[in-house]
């Protein structure tokens, strides 16, 4: 079936109208009903074939809520009117070490992403959550806690597990510090989770107008990095930085603000390799850690802390219409902190 939705079709295109197609719901798969999907960067970077893999025409969207309108005759853990998400993959081959721990976003035997990857027939390519219905096998599909607003939470797929993974794997606890870099869609994520976490968190960040809402947020200190010598004072100080940033930036001085045996985990996937000066790692014993979203069950314990906690992403809804608009100003940091597509409106 084809349902209505947006697409690119070519890497210097406007987003427009298209008819996505859909598969017929399976046995163990569950029809969905969208009713919001988040922009996120990595929208930015496949449109436009940022990472060099990109078919077209090509749909977006990971970052996806909606209501269960149709389930298959083997699906037990959801049910028509269920309130459910969709993140960054939809299959996986759910037999590799990675899958059977619960981690399938690492998995080994054919990861299928939400969009740019192919159906389980290994030719029809899958499509994003720019559209008005999805078909995911049951597995993959997640429980919207009813306490958040729903179209707030879309962002949660994205950039709450990404942000919160990374932060549960270095077990930041109580009293630690750790600084994010960057304050825009994931930044203001990693900083609503971490203070969650009762860790005391620094923004680093090149725009003074971000102070007022890192506090907002739960920082409680705020370094302007665009000053000379900013993060001198700074040296040695973190267990952890969180670098949210998706473009070339430095990433050698904040590697000098940690302590020894601190980590600095990227999140932010730039599209060019980011240069590391190899003393500022020896002298400290000092890590980098990457980290790419997370896994089902980690995907669900995230959205139940959110949900305890009242933890949603700031957003700003738009209609399809505005998809493009919301690229570029994505791309010129003018959004707090995530742009969410209505869509119904499709």
């Amino acid at each position: 079936m084809n349902v209505r939705g947006y697409a690119a079709r070519s890497s210097d295109s406007p987003l427009a109208p298209w008819g996505v197609y859909r598969r017929d719901p399976g046995e163990r798969d569950v029809r969905i009903q969208i009713q919001h999907c988040g922009i996120c960067h990595s929208d930015i970077h496949f449109a436009r074939n940022e990472w060099h893999f990109t078919t077209y025409p090509a749909v977006p969207g990971h970052e996806i809520i909606g209501k269960v309108i149709q389930v298959g005759s083997g699906v037990t853990r959801h049910r028509a009117g269920d309130l459910v998400g969709v993140g960054c993959f939809v299959n996986s081959c759910r037999s590799c070490v990675s899958c059977k721990e619960g981690q399938e976003n690492f998995c080994e035997g054919g990861l299928r992403m939400t969009f740019g990857s192919f159906e389980a027939d290994g030719k029809t390519p899958t499509y994003g959550g720019y559209a008005t219905e999805i078909v995911v096998d049951e597995h993959f599909v997640l429980k919207i806690p009813k306490t958040l607003d729903p179209a707030a939470a879309a962002p949660l797929l994205c950039a709450g597990i990404t942000t919160y993974s990374p932060l549960k794997y270095v077990g930041l606890s109580e009293g630690q510090k750790i600084a994010v870099v960057g304050l825009g869609g994931l930044g203001h994520m990693a900083v609503k989770l971490a203070a969650s976490f009762g860790a005391e968190v620094t923004v680093l960040s090149r725009s003074s107008s971000k102070q007022g809402d890192a506090e907002r947020l739960g920082a409680t200190d705020f370094v302007l990095t665009r000053n000379e010598g900013a993060l001198r004072p700074l040296a040695g100080r973190f267990d952890f930085i969180l670098d949210t940033i998706s473009a070339a930036h430095d990433i050698n001085g904040p590697l000098g603000c940690l302590k020894r045996d601190g980590t600095l985990i990227l999140v932010g996937a730039p599209a060019d390799p980011l240069p590391v000066a190899a003393f500022r790692l020896l002298g400290r014993r000092r890590s980098i850690l990457g980290s790419n979203t997370g896994g089902i069950r980690e995907t669900q314990e995230m959205l139940d802390h959110c949900g305890a906690h009242g933890i949603t992403s700031d957003i700003e809804r738009i209609v399809p219409d505005q998809i493009n608009e919301a690229y570029e100003r994505t791309l010129q940091s003018d959004v707090k902190y995530r742009f969410v597509i209505d869509c119904t409106k499709f």
